[in-house]
């Protein structure tokens, strides 16, 4: 798999269109910042790290996965409406700090990769950095 985080919001998405209460997601420091801002964000119920055994092989090795809940609103429908994988490993697109795009007029969120850690583009405009641009939701 070359793009780790297109693989995560894929998994978010079909999840959603299925509606999917929450599916289990392959474990990585920086998945896991992103998912935790989605909760932050409300787009996401729930996120958290379990355990998981590998029935392949011999070995019975223990590794770490992302067990996602989603946030469906009244009337059944997924919360996320889109969800675009912006920088990825062939094309990657970074951002001033005056640059940050705003999401559908604010309605919507862009998650950015900064020096200062993973953050929402406006906590990145508040902090006065730029930096890859990972993903739009709305």
């Amino acid at each position: 798999m070359t793009d780790p985080i297109a693989d995560m919001l894929t998994r978010i998405r079909n999840a959603g269109m299925v509606k999917k209460r929450n599916f289990l997601c392959p474990m990585s420091n920086i998945k896991f910042k992103i998912a935790q801002i989605l909760e932050k964000e409300g787009w996401l119920k729930k996120v958290e790290v379990v355990k998981s055994k590998s029935n392949k092989g011999e070995g019975n090795a223990i590794f770490d996965e992302l067990m996602i809940t989603l946030n469906y609103k009244k009337n059944g429908k997924h919360c996320i409406r889109s969800l675009k994988r912006v920088s990825r490993p062939g094309l990657r697109v970074y951002v001033k700090k005056n640059e940050i795009p705003k999401v559908l007029n604010d309605f919507g969120i862009s998650i950015i990769s900064t020096p200062k850690g993973i953050m929402t583009g406006k906590e990145a405009k508040s902090v006065g950095v730029g930096g890859e641009l990972i993903c739009e939701i709305y």
